[in-house]
């Protein structure tokens, strides 16, 4: 419910004197005029600024490194294997181990299928060592050693070495795992040096020699 207002109640509200408007008072840090900035003091000549330090631009290893994508390949051709001329002697020496074996392998072995097996490595031999020689290209690159399609990286080999055997020249290649053969490449001299630049950029270089089966393999002409 609202109150009722009684007309008769009613006063007249109290007249206000007029007022002058409002003014803000001033601002005592304004003041008025140009605006002075003050230079500061010059140093003394014998003090020099410090400057902002600047990193210097050091080589890094990967700068220094020889960049592999910028190595030109090596590529040339070569035998696989060095043909030796045989005579007459070496016939008569690979027949004379040819009949020992078979003594060996009637008369001791007493055994049917090495005695069948003897005959066929020595076929097997014979067509081997007389055969001609293939010419192989050889590829040396950033990536491994290309002979004719196959590929071999880098990364199966833990060193190599160089054999100097008379007048041929051939480079081993020492595998990662122990029972995987290595690989050995001839190659003529005037491309010796760059073969070994490449290759020791990749792998560490030994120093080889031949063994006693080696030795014996190049006694026969094999």
């Amino acid at each position: 419910m609202q109150p009722e207002n009684n007309p008769s109640e009613w006063k007249k509200p109290v007249e206000q004197p007029a007022q002058a408007p409002y003014v803000a008072a001033p601002n005592p840090m304004s003041v008025d005029g140009p605006v002075v900035t003050l230079s500061p003091e010059p140093l003394p000549q014998d003090v020099v600024p410090l400057q902002p330090e600047v990193p210097l631009a050091t080589d890094t290893i990967e700068d220094v490194r020889v960049d592999q994508s910028t190595v030109e390949p090596v590529r040339w051709k070569a035998q696989e294997y060095i043909q030796h001329d045989k005579g007459a002697l070496w016939f008569v020496a690979f027949a004379a181990a040819f009949v020992a074996m078979m003594a060996i392998a009637i008369f001791l072995i007493q055994s049917v299928t090495f005695n069948i097996l003897v005959p066929v490595m020595a076929v097997a031999l014979f067509v081997y060592v007389n055969r001609p020689p293939r010419l192989i290209d050889y590829t040396l690159s950033r990536k491994g050693l290309h002979i004719n399609d196959t590929l071999y990286p880098f990364a199966d080999f833990k060193g190599f070495g160089v054999i100097h055997d008379g007048k041929e020249f051939s480079v081993f290649l020492l595998p990662v795992k122990r029972f995987k053969p290595g690989v050995s490449v001839y190659f003529p001299e005037a491309s010796g040096e760059a073969i070994v630049d490449i290759l020791g950029t990749r792998l560490p270089m030994q120093e080889l020699h031949l063994d006693v089966v080696d030795r014996i393999v190049r006694k026969l002409r094999i």
